[in-house]
């Protein structure tokens, strides 16, 4: 999750804290062996925005482990939540879901433990490396990958054919060429959608091999005149440019929805994790929508990026270490624990679930009996590696909804010169946050 999922809320503005801060299988590659006392009752508390797959695997945690009991709950405004419960000194959860881009924030800070003290590794590949990425701050994993939004295209192939694009576009040209085709049905129709949300045009940034961002401690950089970026500012702007865009439809709206809905948006590009979530959206257009890989930037390539994704941790302040990271090794090692949340609808960042042909050969008849999880599968471990967050990035994700404007673009705007405004304000709150942020 993250972006559009936005399940726990937002980070709440930086605190003074920031101003001294410091620079499916069963699996053995990580240790579980924590030392825990049996006997004596333990409650656990989990923050989740998801309940229904961690409680299917607390269900089964708790009959392992008589003595535990765990309480599985969302709360409003997380990350906000977790400051407040941390300076009152009390109701801090033991363990925490946390949006991979949100890691880094609460890490620099020393609020999240480093789960490599508790026996927390990647070395035999359990999860793909983009997620084990996305969880690392200075090398060190502050939380273990749960679920993972590879990014992949959702197309209405209905919409699609009735357009006359025959084929499923494998390039981003062809991508653009469909766009026009679809257009060409009427006004209301648009290939896809954006109201200047941040992660889709991150996303094409990611493919293209693009570093905007780039963090070292507490210093970090951000360049928006990256070269592959620009690629994909050029592309963009000119598909808004050009009409192809409804950039007066903001994702995760009830406009959105309807779009979905009747059939007059025809493509996403967006995290694989939607899958759960476009049935409700769009139920009008079950057994009209596909899964493909993302277009190309050159034909024959196959690299992806992410869109969401999010992973637990373990509060530095939490009361009970031990038996929260037991727990946590449960959900993410260990074959019932990963099957529970996998039967819940996760989709996880764990290699062999991934490969798993029972996993993969599923169908859905929404999806027209595709056998959908495969091209998000083989999204996942073609993400390009190197792509960092940066340690205030829920306030970039703010800065930009408030200051970008697609519409103002579709008039004739430049789009690298509202990226360029967008980044100034950016390197500017970090400098105010205690961060030594430049171009």
């Amino acid at each position: 999750m993250h972006s559009g999922k936005k399940i726990i809320g937002i980070i709440a503005a930086a605190s003074a804290a920031l101003l001294s801060l410091a620079g499916c299988g069963n699996t053995n590659n990580s240790s579980s062996s924590a030392q825990v006392d049996t006997k004596t009752p333990v409650n656990l508390t989990v923050w989740t925005g998801n309940t229904t797959p961690t409680k299917a695997a607390a269900a089964i945690f708790e009959k392992k482990y008589p003595n535990v009991k765990i309480k599985v709950e969302t709360v409003t405004d997380a990350y906000r939540a977790l400051d407040t419960a941390i300076q009152a000194g009390s109701g801090i959860p033991d363990v925490m879901e946390f949006e991979y881009l949100t890691v880094p924030y609460f890490a620099i800070q020393n609020k999240l433990v480093d789960l490599s003290t508790l026996g927390a590794n990647n070395d035999k590949g359990t999860f793909v490396k983009g997620a084990w990425q996305d969880i690392s701050f200075n090398n060190k994993p502050y939380a273990i990958p749960m679920d993972y939004g590879p990014s992949v295209m959702f197309y209405n192939k209905a919409i699609l054919e009735k357009a006359g694009v025959s084929k499923v576009p494998e390039t981003w040209e062809e991508y653009y060429q469909a766009a026009k085709k679809v257009k060409a049905l009427g006004d209301k129709y648009y290939i896809t959608n954006d109201a200047s949300d941040i992660f889709t045009l991150l996303s094409l940034v990611w493919q293209a091999g693009g570093h905007p961002f780039k963090v070292n401690g507490t210093t970090a950089h951000i360049n928006v005149k990256d070269p592959k970026m620009q690629e994909a500012v050029s592309y963009y702007q000119k598909m808004i440019q050009e009409g192809l865009i409804a950039t007066n439809i903001k994702t995760w709206s009830d406009d959105w929805n309807r779009a979905l809905n009747d059939g007059t948006i025809a493509t996403q590009i967006i995290g694989g994790w939607f899958t759960s979530s476009i049935k409700d959206r769009a139920p009008k257009q079950a057994g009209n929508f596909r899964v493909a890989p993302m277009p190309q930037w050159k034909a024959g390539e196959q690299l992806s990026a992410e869109n969401g994704g999010s992973g637990f941790a373990i509060p530095a302040k939490a009361k009970n270490h031990q038996w929260a990271w037991k727990f946590l090794h449960f959900l993410a090692y260990d074959k019932e624990g990963v099957k529970a949340r996998v039967d819940a609808g996760v989709f996880p960042p764990n290699v062999s679930v991934l490969k798993n042909n029972e996993f993969l050969s599923s169908t859905d008849p929404y999806f027209g009996d595709q056998k959908y999880r495969e091209p998000i599968a083989d999204s996942a471990q073609k993400v390009g590696e190197g792509w960092q967050y940066l340690p205030f990035m829920e306030k970039v994700r703010d800065l930009y909804g408030d200051n970008m404007d697609y519409a103002k673009v579709a008039k004739g705007e430049s789009l690298q010169t509202q990226l360029e405004n967008w980044a100034k304000l950016c390197i500017d709150y970090g400098n105010k946050q205690g961060f030594t942020v430049s171009k």
